[in-house]
């Protein structure tokens, strides 16, 4: 299904051309192959905007309508060429987007507006930076903007978002005067002046008392009885797969809620994108209690760790599933990064550091948006002070 527009402003720079856009209703409608040659070409591109992650989050039906994500994604052509495509979605609430926006929703409705439905550019339930405007140019980029504008504003809806952007979105977003929002993460680099050959080197370049209550953590984990077994892309069997989903599905239950993606959705992945996962399987007295999911991107040497659960409770196990082995893992396989996923302070004590992620908004309500762009400026001081403040607890020794 699709909707056409001639939704280009005529004060684009590009107006002369015959430029058409359309709204899909499901991403199996898009060319993939093409969606794929466009997200090719950026350079922060990553496996969660491929055409096939997004699909399987349709056909599983993990991101549809009936979970609050009715897609709408949007593309323009050139003839029939697609030359800017990005996954929107019209939402009806705010989980899954890990940005958060409650407090907006809260003072729409306290003066008898409506913050829903809004329309979000985003990967559903991954907060992982990377490109959302998939274009070849800046051009393209706010050709999207200004088109998810103009579909916010025929829908009467409140607003429209993009989350966890690279760089040249941010370009875009800001020359169109959207709002810019920052929020700290975690992520390990690999040092480029001396890097670690091993875990062991990764260990002696931090602090005493963090090096201390790493291998504290790790023999606990250890003197448990725990083992582990690495399993990568196509060594991944089904059973291995049930049995993450069930660690998966049980870490959910503990915290009285309802996993976001189906067990459909990991067999997916397991069809379509067997090469970028990797799973710690963690043993004890010869049965599996914990189990670690990972994605990999060999072309970006990046790792991020996404999903973890466990069946039977081990002190440290947590960290020793999703920080440490993935760590020595990637240093092993010569990945220069690691992507620890949104918040988590704790992180930087094993060997992460800050990083400073966005996203841009756009509001209907002049004196709504003139008041969350106050909100805006306070916030971002505030994360400015944050950022200052973690980078003076660096974990490293001096000169690392």
């Amino acid at each position: 299904m699709r909707r056409e527009d001639s939704a280009i402003d005529p004060k684009s720079p590009q107006a002369s051309n015959d430029y058409v856009i359309r709204v899909f209703d499901e991403p199996g409608a898009i060319d993939a192959a093409r969606w794929n040659e466009l997200l090719a070409a950026q350079p922060s591109a990553t496996p969660f905007m491929r055409h096939e992650y997004l699909l399987a989050l349709h056909e599983s039906a993990s991101a549809v309508a009936a979970t609050g994500w009715l897609p709408q994604f949007l593309c323009v052509f050139d003839g029939a060429t697609l030359i800017a495509a990005c996954p929107l979605y019209l939402k009806e609430h705010s989980y899954g987007e890990y940005v958060f926006d409650w407090a907006w929703a809260d003072a729409y409705q306290h003066h008898g507006l409506h913050y829903y439905p809004k329309l979000l550019d985003a990967v559903p339930f991954t907060p992982v930076p990377g490109p959302r405007l998939l274009a070849t140019d800046q051009t393209g980029r706010r050709l999207l903007l200004r088109a998810m504008q103009q579909l916010a504003r025929e829908g009467e809806l409140s607003s429209a978002h993009l989350l966890f952007l690279d760089d040249a979105d941010q370009q875009a977003a800001r020359d169109e005067g959207w709002m810019m929002r920052s929020t700290v993460q975690f992520h390990w680099t690999q040092r480029d002046a001396e890097p670690s050959s091993d875990f062991a080197g990764l260990l002696a370049s931090l602090q005493r008392d963090k090096r201390k209550k790493i291998q504290q953590e790790r023999r606990r984990v250890a003197e448990a009885g725990v083992s582990f077994t690495e399993l990568q892309g196509a060594q991944i069997g089904a059973d291995d797969w049930d049995f993450f989903y069930r660690c998966y599905a049980q870490t959910y239950r503990e915290h009285g809620s309802t996993p976001y993606l189906t067990r459909d959705f990991f067999a997916r992945m397991a069809a379509t994108m067997p090469e970028h996962w990797l799973l710690f399987i963690a043993w004890r007295g010869g049965r599996r209690i914990a189990a670690s999911l990972i994605c990999i991107d060999p072309r970006q040497r990046a790792a991020f760790g996404r999903y973890w659960g466990a069946v039977e409770h081990v002190p440290c196990l947590h960290f020793e599933a999703c920080y440490y082995r993935p760590l020595a893992w990637c240093i092993a396989n010569g990945y220069a990064r690691f992507e620890g996923g949104a918040q988590g302070e704790h992180k930087m004590a094993r060997g992460l550091l800050p990083v400073q992620t966005w996203s841009a908004h756009w509001l209907a309500h002049p004196q709504f948006a003139q008041a969350v762009g106050d909100f805006l400026a306070r916030e971002g001081a505030g994360v400015a002070d944050y950022l200052s403040e973690l980078n003076e607890r660096r974990p490293f020794k001096a000169g690392d």
